[in-house]
């Protein structure tokens, strides 16, 4: 189990992350998105296990403020980002439901994996997969 020192610094970084990525992601284009879930420094948070990582970035974003009608967004690029500053090599996931776009009430849909079972946030039923970003900085 990783130190007392460990999670509480780790539980502080993730609040401040979570509380400040409103304002950081706005209206910018994916790319610049993208960037944002890099770690800031790979290995900070190493032992933590991943589970400890996403029920905490669940609970830290469970009621928001500011994103709500984007919450996996946010979700997803904080799980990223925190499992790769642990030393994961995350996978972030886009989705969109194809039917909805006849419609015109778009829906998307973002979950992060890691070796192929979702961690943060689970693949919605009828959401096709239109990006993956890797902790490798290529996109699929």
């Amino acid at each position: 189990m990783p130190s007392l020192q460990q999670r509480l610094r780790f539980n502080l970084s993730l609040w401040l992350a979570a509380r400040i990525l409103p304002f950081r992601v706005g209206q910018r284009p994916l790319d610049r998105v993208l960037a944002l879930a890099e770690p800031v420094r790979t290995g900070r948070f190493h032992g933590l296990p991943p589970g400890y990582i996403s029920e905490h970035v669940l609970r830290t974003t469970r009621h928001p403020w500011l994103m709500r009608k984007r919450r996996c967004l946010r979700q997803g690029l904080l799980g990223y980002r925190f499992l790769a500053e642990a030393g994961f090599c995350p996978e972030l996931h886009f989705g969109v439901d194809f039917r909805s776009l006849r419609t015109g009430d778009e829906k998307a849909h973002c979950w992060v994996s890691l070796d192929g079972v979702s961690v943060v946030n689970d693949r919605m039923e009828n959401m096709s997969t239109v990006l993956v970003h890797s902790s490798k900085g290529r996109m699929e």
